[in-house]
């Protein structure tokens, strides 16, 4: 089967295209069919290995888990004998990024890991960005504790975490500022968000609303120089380790003034939260956003766009053509 496959960590040309063997399924796997994957943060960052801690999870010298792709859509065409969950010719989507595998024509999982039925008014190419973006926001919308009617912050609005995130938010009821350029100022009050900032004219550490949440999707902001827009027991949360790695210090030490603090919380995968996704993208609660389609063949160009910072929402990777 044709996979992209890098062996060793580093910018986006080590990963090739090349011809591998097709995974068998064991007793309780589902072989899939891949339709759709898409290039995020989480394949850029365990390629690139960039934070050295990754190494750690992928391996210390070299990848071990050899072929990316965290997030895919796909088609079941192989199940194990004691495979219950599934069946074959079952529509699914999912993340992994245990296992990653999507950047493939074929991925082997567990019944048991993180995917769930595509919804019925979703394509195979909608269904592939469902997972990845709204997994963080997901994590960090929980770790703040978000209520109805707060007042929250996002920055970073026109990513794929920024997107979800604006989107889970109005579904959980909270006011949404929302951040992003001037460009997409549309897209993003048609999320939802009750007030949009561009940053290009107003800097929203500057704001005189003063917010429960300020959540940074891109981690271009501080701890320091947002406390003056959060609320007396506000909480901050950063997708990024901040400058000199402070936030996970900050975590440790900002709760213990028992007024503002900031958290950062690691991201757990639950399978619970595939099926929430797919039911709010059946509702129309939740619709990941999609800047452009690269196929399997072009996936260096694809990892190189998204490095430049410049995505709107997800970025997908057609696997059959």
């Amino acid at each position: 089967m044709k996979a992209a496959v890098y062996s060793s960590y580093g910018p986006p040309q080590v990963v090739e295209i090349k011809d591998i063997p097709r995974p068998k399924p064991g007793d309780k796997d589902v072989l899939i069919k891949v339709h759709y994957s898409t290039v995020n943060r989480t394949d850029c960052g365990f390629r690139s290995a960039n934070y050295f801690v990754v190494r750690f999870f992928s391996g210390l010298f070299r990848p071990k888990n050899q072929v990316l792709g965290s997030e895919f859509s796909g088609e079941i065409i192989e199940a194990g004998k004691d495979v219950s969950k599934y069946k074959i010719g079952d529509r699914v989507f999912g993340f992994n990024d245990q296992k990653f595998g999507a950047h493939a024509e074929y991925m082997l999982l567990s019944q048991d890991d993180p995917m769930a039925y595509i919804p019925e008014n979703y394509t195979y190419e909608n269904a592939a960005a469902l997972t990845e973006g709204a997994h963080y926001a997901l994590c960090d919308i929980r770790a703040a504790k978000v209520q109805a009617g707060q007042n929250v912050l996002v920055n970073g609005a026109t990513g794929a975490i920024g997107s979800a995130a604006v989107q889970l938010l109005k579904h959980y009821g909270t006011r949404v500022t929302a951040v992003c350029d001037s460009k997409n100022i549309s897209l993003i009050k048609s999320l939802g968000a009750d007030v949009v900032i561009d940053y290009t004219k107003q800097n929203f550490t500057e704001l005189d609303d003063k917010f429960d949440f300020v959540f940074d999707a891109v981690g271009k902001s501080t701890f320091g120089k947002c406390k003056s827009i959060l609320k007396a027991k506000g909480i901050y949360i950063s997708t990024e380790l901040g400058p000199n790695f402070q936030n996970p210090f900050l975590a440790i030490f900002s709760p213990l003034s028992g007024g503002k603090k900031l958290l950062f919380p690691l991201p757990v995968t639950k399978i619970e939260d595939m099926q929430l996704l797919a039911d709010l993208a059946q509702s129309g609660g939740f619709k990941p956003v999609i800047d452009r389609v690269y196929s399997l063949d072009e996936i260096v160009e694809a990892y190189t766009y998204v490095e430049t910072g410049m995505k709107t929402g997800n970025v997908l990777i057609k696997i059959i053509e």
